[in-house]
């Protein structure tokens, strides 16, 4: 167990890591040195072979308002080049956060706004008590969804995003989830145990061919299906079966028996 003001880690004996936004007083509003702690949590455990899936949630009962207003008052008196920086800090916060090499869950426990929807969104699964409200609200404030937009776009559409990114209206959790940004609406007595459910059926699997899995669709996602595009997934489909697990899958499957990650 890692816990710090803003950030918890623990990562139990299966190898899931919980990272838990720990600013429940504030509806988990991020800051920069909310933003700076979590990325850097997220990249250290990129880093670790043993971690096996990662769930992300928040302490509380939202799973974050987005932006600290306090950190947003400080804002409003940078120059061009701090803004710019506390930008690339986002960005390098969710694209870590999109591009981990693990299984990610969004375990969302309550509502979310802003960047706490792009969070969701970056995510490779995500579970919303029916409870949960949704926003994307820059444009109240004379803002816009600049580094949210392209996490956005690829989890609810372009038309979606238009749409919710420009009237900054609410929805609800079933709306989430028809829009494609959720995968699966409980109640709040239910989100323990669907989580617990889903991380029981990402551990049956083997990590490397979830890891090789989760890069290939990031590689090829957004292109054309050219032969040049073909004999990569060809590539990747070599490089796979011919790996340990790759090898031990195919065994296990024969003999009739676990595979050897299940151990």
């Amino acid at each position: 167990m890692m816990s710090t003001d803003a950030v918890t880690l623990n990562v139990d004996k299966r190898g899931i890591a919980t990272v838990a936004l720990n600013r429940p007083g504030l509806h988990n509003a991020l800051d920069d040195e909310t933003i700076s702690l979590l990325a850097a949590t997220l990249e250290t455990l990129a880093e670790d072979s043993t971690v096996r899936m990662v769930v992300l949630t928040g302490s509380g009962i939202s799973f974050s308002a987005g932006h600290d207003p306090e950190w947003l008052r400080r804002l409003s008196q940078f120059s061009a080049n701090e803004l710019n920086r506390y930008a690339q800090q986002i960005a390098r916060l969710l694209h870590t956060l999109d591009t981990l090499p693990q299984p990610t869950l969004a375990k969302v426990q309550g509502s979310a706004f802003g960047l706490g929807v792009a969070m969701v969104a970056c995510c490779d699964i995500a579970i919303s008590v029916s409870e949960a409200l949704y926003s994307l609200a820059d444009v109240k404030f004379g803002q816009i969804p600049a580094l949210t937009a392209p996490y956005l776009i690829r989890a609810i559409g372009e038309r979606a995003t238009r749409r919710y990114s420009i009237t900054a209206e609410r929805f609800n959790a079933g709306k989430a989830k028809r829009l494609g940004l959720v995968h699966q609406v409980v109640e709040n007595d239910e989100l323990d145990a669907a989580v617990e459910h889903m991380a029981s059926q990402v551990l049956l699997n083997s990590p490397a061919a979830m890891r090789a899995t989760k890069h290939l669709i990031g590689e090829i996602g957004k292109q054309e299906i050219t032969p040049q595009v073909m004999q990569r997934c060809i590539e990747h489909s070599l490089t796979v079966r011919m790996s340990d697990e790759g090898r031990e899958g195919i065994r296990a499957l024969i003999e009739m028996r676990k595979p050897g990650w299940m151990d």
